[in-house]
């Protein structure tokens, strides 16, 4: 069960730090679209790639547009809080829980 454990906190380890990439990823996306960037910039162009796919998705869902600012980017900040508090802890907790088995 050892390999099992090591494995699902590996992906713990590994899902904490893209939601952490992806939340900074956000967070310079938002900050940058309040100076109207240049749109041919290779940065400016990766991040809205980026975050451009799901912010859409919140969009189909949920109207984030309020008074001309959009909260699709709190939206998305709020999820990756979220799966940091519950889901990572909760992974770590299996893995745990799978070491000791007896």
């Amino acid at each position: 069960m050892f390999i099992l454990a090591n494995f699902i906190e590996a992906v713990s380890k590994l899902l904490d730090i893209a939601l952490t990439i992806y939340m900074w990823i956000v967070i310079i996306s938002a900050l940058l679209s309040w100076v109207n960037p240049d749109p041919h910039n290779p940065i400016v162009r990766f991040l809205r790639n980026a975050t451009e796919p799901v912010y859409r998705r919140i969009r189909k869902y949920i109207p984030t547009i309020f008074g001309g600012f959009d909260i699709a980017p709190l939206i998305v900040l709020l999820i990756i809080f979220f799966l940091q508090a519950f889901l990572i802890p909760t992974l770590y907790e299996i893995a745990w829980k799978l070491r000791h088995l007896s």
